[in-house]
């Protein structure tokens, strides 16, 4: 159907089928693939910041308000709350996100960030080695 529409008329499908088994459009199938990878790496860290850095003066105070009409909570930012609850007596509930596993989180994304970086220069010194020895240095 997509070749069809791409201009393919001679069967369609089969045109489809190469043009997925071409080195070009293989590689750039798997390079948008790691760019949404990091993408979503990316969108994980800002929200395991906001986690741990964010601000609660917006869920205190719908702690105090009586009836909050839904214009009072689409202007709240409650992303580090995780769940609320009214129990029959008429009271409010909120529980938030923990800081501390959101800064687990972002003390290890920054580790195995390290580590790669590590291997990286590893292997470009040890590339360097080799150079150097087969250039008679």
């Amino acid at each position: 159907m997509a070749a069809k529409r791409a201009g393919y008329s001679k069967n369609a499908e089969q045109t489809g089928e190469k043009l997925l088994c071409r080195k070009e459009i293989a590689d750039e199938i798997e390079h948008l693939a790691r760019q949404r990878e990091k993408s979503l790496a990316n969108m994980a860290s800002v929200g395991y910041q906001r986690l741990a850095f964010g601000n609660i003066s917006d869920a205190v105070s719908l702690l105090y308000m009586e009836n909050p009409s839904r214009a009072d909570l689409s202007t709240m930012d409650l992303f580090l709350v995780s769940e609320i609850k009214r129990p029959k007596d008429g009271s409010m509930e909120i529980k938030f996100f923990d800081r501390l596993k959101a800064l687990e989180k972002l003390e290890s994304k920054s580790d195995e960030e390290i580590g790669v970086k590590s291997l990286f220069e590893a292997i470009d010194e040890s590339a360097k080695a080799v150079g150097s020895v087969n250039n008679g240095d």
